[in-house]
């Protein structure tokens, strides 16, 4: 073969491997299109407890950090004000609508190292746990920038119900 078919052929190849994830995005996005998470502003006189600024990085199916959901708003990282207040948590994404996870939809919150695109120190990221409004529990990745992963989670956990039975 020359060399000029050879570059054909590899031409080619990376068309196709480009249009194959061009379609595996597409599908995603039409697979995550309907409404997914609840926007809005805060309730009026909502206690705002905490606000982190930081990062947003994925929000992924629950215990699928590699499956990233690609609804709108939510399908990239981006910059994110993260509000924590005794009614729910609040992000602020840029150019996007507020998303308003009350707390009654947050399963949990906990730590972590990687999420789809980001692979940080032992517990950099902050893992909140929550029903989408499709009812299936997602798991959304933030990492604050001026405090720590553990302090953000910890201010979350704050305004979560204590389980029946423990002690307090």
């Amino acid at each position: 073969m020359t060399r000029e078919g050879a570059l054909v052929v590899m031409v080619l190849v990376t068309f196709v491997i480009l249009g194959l994830l061009a379609w595996a995005w597409i599908r995603r996005t039409r697979r995550d299109a309907g409404p997914f998470a609840p926007t809005g502003d805060l309730p009026g006189g909502a206690d705002v407890l905490a606000v982190f600024d930081g990062l947003y990085v994925a929000t992924t199916r629950h215990d699928l950090p590699l499956e990233r959901i690609a609804a709108p708003g939510m399908a990239f990282r981006s910059r994110a004000t993260i509000t924590v207040a005794d009614v729910g948590v609040a992000l602020d994404l840029p150019g996007q609508d507020r998303i308003v996870i009350p707390r009654d939809r947050i399963v949990g919150v906990g730590q972590s190292t990687v999420a789809i695109d980001r692979v940080v120190e032992q517990d950099g990221l902050t893992r909140l746990e929550w029903r989408a409004l499709t009812d299936q529990v997602v798991d959304t990745y933030l990492r604050p920038q001026d405090a720590s992963a553990r302090a953000l989670a910890d201010a979350i956990s704050g305004i979560l119900p204590t389980p029946s039975g423990a002690d307090v």
